[in-house]
């Protein structure tokens, strides 16, 4: 099998930013050959893509960027976390495979089943996931031999309604949800992001989604780098489920903006 092109763009930004906006959950694009190992009729696909696509944020980042001296860099996920999620771990420590939706899903945003029973993820894993994550390891070390530090912060956004899927979706679900981490979400990084986002409706913490991504070779052992969630409920920029951006989106982007502006200092 020929090696699969990039699954993800790294967009450089200013030599001095620490900043990597990492957006995991935005595109739709699903290869032929995953595509055939689904489950759903096309109907039902784009319903399922609808819901389960974090809708406009790489537009979203990008608008933010344009925005920030300097630029932080950019990492995006070109294909849809139906071919594999980038931010879960493909092993059992992940809680999310107790609803199929581990490293490469099993199950839809509905709990119907998205791929057969007896589905091997290994090649998904091998094609997709790993170098993706190398990628992104490479991407926080380059930020750390530059500037000494490395703050990703991730870009999501959610239902206003919670989902079947979701395991903790009982609680709030503020305009806002800043997911963090207790070991790479410092203070500082948490109230420079309530301070940005206070005009978008406030900010809620750790809910209804949690925790913040950081590259396995990193956590939990490397304090320079730094992590945060930006989970942004998606009533408040676009048209649910799956419709066009509306005119929170750019208030959102400069509120991003000034989470990001303010990291340097």
């Amino acid at each position: 099998m020929p090696p699969a092109p990039p699954s993800f763009h790294l967009l450089p930004g200013a030599g001095e930013s620490p900043v990597i906006l990492h957006v995991p959950h935005s595109a739709r694009e699903i290869p032929a050959g995953v595509r055939a190992d689904l489950v759903l009729d096309d109907a039902e696909l784009t319903r399922e893509l609808d819901h389960i696509t974090d809708g406009h944020t790489a537009e979203l980042a990008a608008e933010a960027a344009q925005l920030c001296v300097p630029t932080p860099w950019r990492f995006v996920n070109r294909l849809s976390r139906l071919v594999v999620d980038p931010e879960r771990f493909p092993d059992e420590r992940e809680e999310m495979l107790a609803v199929g939706m581990g490293a490469v899903y099993t199950r839809t945003t509905h709990r119907a089943a998205l791929r057969a029973a007896g589905h091997d993820p290994a090649p998904l894993v091998d094609r997709y996931f790993r170098p993706y994550a190398r990628a992104m390891t490479e991407a926080v070390a380059g930020r750390l031999a530059a500037t000494g530090r490395a703050v990703v912060i991730d870009v999501h956004s959610y239902p206003s309604t919670p989902l079947p899927y979701e395991l903790h979706g009982t609680g709030p679900r503020p305009p806002v949800c800043l997911g963090t981490d207790p070991f790479h979400t410092p203070p500082a990084l948490l109230s420079a992001a309530r301070e940005a986002f206070a005009p978008c409706g406030g900010t809620g913490l750790d809910t209804p989604f949690g925790g913040a991504y950081v590259p396995l070779e990193y956590y939990g052992r490397e304090p320079a780098v730094s992590a945060l969630m930006v989970e942004i409920r998606r009533d408040t920029y676009m048209t649910e489920p799956g419709g066009p951006p509306g005119p929170g989106l750019s208030r959102l982007a400069s509120a991003l903006a000034a989470l990001v502006t303010a990291v340097p200092r």
